[in-house]
């Protein structure tokens, strides 16, 4: 009796050291396999950090190419003031058209999907790169003449409606055919938003952006002055200033914000 419970004891104790034994081998594999899969996605991520990176390292790369390229091919003798950058969609290239002369430099900024050089054939094409911006640089005869391009307005004597814009910034409304300005000054900047009389909101919306926007980014400094007008509808955003006899305009940009964007990256 004693020989058969002995036996008994002795063989429920193999087993249970066998299933231990099962039980350790199977934390090992689950462990190797965690680690693995952790290894895995360590080293995914570091793959995915590296491409980005690099796309953020060529892209920078390629657009300070671009706008040296652009400057050198402007065919003009004008000391003019380039931007140090531009608000690119995500995954496309800076390239642009250009024409000068004595008088006149003009660049139209685009940006493309795949690399094409600046003034390139294939830009004939407008379905091979999207407009962002047109700069235009004029040298006039005087600064005089010069100046009365720049249509500055200081908006606190002109009467209208005041309204706060933050940062403390007042706005002041004028309404007419149609449009609800509202105008703020900003050192010698005169700046405005403009909306449809039906839409009062958006025009003081917009104008706190740009405000906002400004307390963080500068404006090029005007020699003696700049007007910058935006438009809640992206259809008539324009920038202007005077450097000397020389008159730098930027238009043709749908996004109000990206024109503020743009015109801020000539402040080198």
């Amino acid at each position: 009796m004693k020989k058969l419970l002995f036996t008994s004891l002795l063989t429920i104790s193999m087993l249970s050291a066998c299933t231990t034994d099962e039980e350790k081998v199977s934390e090992q594999d689950h462990t190797q396999q965690d680690h693995t899969q952790e290894e895995q996605q360590s080293n995914e991520n570091e793959n995915a950090t590296t491409e980005t990176k690099s796309e953020d390292t060529v892209s920078s790369i390629t657009q300070a190419e671009a706008l040296k390229t652009i400057k050198e091919q402007l065919g003009t003798e004008l000391a003019v003031v380039m931007p140090n950058n531009l608000p690119l969609t995500k995954g496309t290239f800076l390239t642009a058209t250009t024409t000068g002369s004595d008088k006149q430099a003009e660049v139209l900024f685009l940006e493309s999907k795949e690399y094409i050089p600046v003034n390139d054939v294939k830009l004939k094409n407008a379905s091979n790169a999207t407009p962002i911006a047109k700069l235009t640089v004029k040298l006039f005869d005087s600064i005089d003449e010069a100046s009365e391009q720049i249509a500055y307005e200081d908006y606190s004597k002109n009467g209208g409606q005041q309204v706060p814009l933050g940062y403390n910034i007042n706005g002041y409304q004028d309404a007419g055919a149609g449009s609800l300005w509202t105008g703020w000054n900003e050192g010698r900047w005169a700046l405005a938003a403009r909306t449809r009389t039906d839409n009062p909101a958006a025009g003081v919306d917009l104008a706190k952006q740009a405000v906002e926007y400004l307390e963080s980014h500068t404006l090029p400094i005007p020699h003696e002055n700049g007007m910058v007008h935006l438009d809640v509808y992206e259809s008539g955003n324009l920038i202007v200033w005077q450097d000397g006899k020389l008159v730098y305009t930027l238009d043709s940009i749908k996004d109000p914000m990206k024109a503020l964007a743009i015109a801020t990256a000539f402040n080198q």
